[in-house]
């Protein structure tokens, strides 16, 4: 395969940055040129939610020197991508509009679970050494300017992830709000930082001890790149050391400090709250070290790209990561183990089986299991209302690595397996932001969730081996058990019409029973 020139574009929340990289499946991916300029949308937004005509002029301004950059690299495909600050704005999609009309360029906005998917992605993707970190209990520490993400890792898993909207430029803009001098700052951001993390300890950490601390963050992160301390590995950087150099960085004045550091002085205040943020985490964790990778979100969107053209192959299974999150969810809210593997076993063998039917894609195979997982969360509230409840779980509660809409459709699979289904011309509210294209997602994962459920209608997994097959014009499920499945085959029909409804074939049930 020939190689690609590719650019990506990171609009953040206090800077926006254009990255131009060689992508081959000989050398991977190789950075050519990386551009960065400070504009501060994030303070605006977060406080008003809209842009202003400046600010939006401005990043018209920026955008079409990108793209000239871009086009003086023979850049063949690039990607753009707006963060929180983007994300909360009420007038997005006009900002959008105009900005593209404008320039050329479309500004696609993440969900703050993809972002920091990609975040740890880039870092699974450029470093070897990642994967022998998270063998040891690891806390990722994504600092944005909105918020902050905390994922745990064991035994190469993600365990667990929470967000906190405690970002840099979020705290930075409350200090400027109650007048504070720096000479506060470490007392006052500690205070507004260790409430929620006190909440995040008592839920994940308990009793866990933390080796290492991986950190993703624009201030801290670029000087222990550039600054080796005792380690001989570039980015790491003891406890002790960190604790060091925050102090002496406290003790002198925003001038020296950015003399001493080589950095505009506009940036020290944003550097200490994020020094102060990371110091907070350390004493939560008690972790010994910590590693400051260096990557960007620039570098994420990169190696994504990279990785689905087959320039490069991933060493970690990130799905894998995804439906971790998932389990832990379940496991939060008491979710039974047992009758989720039947459940997921099941459907998944269905999904394999049918894939002419459906004609869904290996992704709508991950969002199916993933409903498997959460199936029953909702029970944990009530279980007369379990349907809904369900959905209210899996909405408020983030999963790494799917986007909003993916969440959604998780959310309405798990509802309309408990639930009456809403058809696409029924007005229903629940339908609302849902493209025609998602709404059959929806119901085609749905009809096959419904029929898994009907035949583990009694929570017994009284089914040993299932297989699935079509033969004149049904869906035969043959079942090998010596159990009585008189309740399964007597429920089954509710489930098996809307199943009929949706591909026009009816599933049967066959049993064979074992000797």
């Amino acid at each position: 395969m020939t190689g690609e020139v590719f650019a990506a574009i990171d609009v953040g929340s206090y800077e926006m940055a254009l990255k131009v990289f060689e992508l081959s499946s000989r050398n991977g991916v190789k950075e050519l040129d990386y551009v960065r300029h400070r504009m501060d949308i994030g303070s605006e937004t977060y406080a008003s939610g809209r842009i202003s005509r400046r600010h939006v002029d401005e990043m018209i301004r920026i955008l079409s020197d990108f793209k000239q950059i871009m086009k003086s690299y023979g850049v063949t495909h690039y990607q753009a991508y707006g963060t929180s600050a983007i994300r909360e704005t009420k007038d997005i999609v006009v900002v959008q509009d105009l900005i593209e009309q404008r320039t050329g360029i479309r500004i696609d906005i993440l969900s703050n679970s993809e972002q920091r998917f990609l975040d740890y992605k880039s870092i699974a993707l450029k470093h070897e050494q990642f994967k022998e970190i998270i063998a040891k209990p690891t806390a990722i520490v994504d600092i944005g300017g909105g918020s902050i993400q905390l994922s745990l890792f064991e035994k190469d898993t993600l365990v667990a992830t929470q967000n906190l909207r405690t970002g840099v430029l979020r705290i930075h803009t409350t200090m400027e709000q109650v007048h504070a001098t720096r000479l506060k700052y470490m007392e006052l951001v500690s205070e507004l930082v260790n409430s929620q993390l006190s909440v995040f300890s008592k839920m994940y950490l308990k009793d866990k001890s933390i080796d290492n601390i991986i950190i993703i963050d624009d201030y801290v992160s670029p000087l222990v790149q550039k600054y080796k301390m005792s380690s001989e590995k570039e980015g790491y950087v003891t406890r002790n050391e960190y604790l060091g150099f925050l102090e002496q960085a406290n003790q002198v004045s925003d001038i020296v400090v950015a003399k001493r550091l080589n950095i505009p002085e506009d940036n020290v205040p944003l550097l200490y709250v994020s020094g102060v943020l990371i110091k907070c985490i350390l004493d939560v964790t008690n972790a010994s070290s910590i590693w400051a990778p260096g990557i960007t979100l620039c570098d994420g969107i990169a190696y994504e790209y990279a990785e689905k053209k087959n320039f490069i192959k991933s060493p970690h299974d990130f799905e894998q990561d995804i439906i971790a999150c998932a389990q832990n969810i379940s496991k939060r809210f008491m979710g039974s183990k047992s009758r989720r593997e039947t459940l997921q076993k099941i459907a998944l063998t269905i999904f394999d089986n049918t894939k002419e039917l459906h004609g869904l894609s290996g992704r709508d195979r991950l969002l199916l299991q993933i409903a498997t997982i959460l199936h029953d969360c909702g029970k944990y509230i009530s279980v007369v209302y379990l349907g809904d409840c369900s959905y209210n779980i899996i909405m408020s509660t983030e999963i790494i690595g799917l986007s909003h809409m993916e969440r959604l459709i998780v959310a309405n699979v798990v509802r309309y397996n408990h639930e009456e289904f809403d058809y696409y011309e029924s007005d229903s509210r629940r339908l609302e932001g849902l493209s025609r294209e998602d709404y059959l997602r929806i119901a085609k994962l749905t009809a096959i969730l419904r029929v898994a459920n009907g035949l583990d209608r009694t929570h017994k997994q009284k089914f040993k081996d299932v297989k699935v097959f079509i033969k004149d014009g049904e869906l035969v499920i043959n079942v090998d058990t010596k159990a009585d499945i008189t309740l399964e085959k007597g429920l089954f029909n509710n489930r098996a019409s809307f199943f009929a409804e949706v591909f026009g074939i009816r599933p049967v049930i066959r049993q064979k029973k074992m000797i």
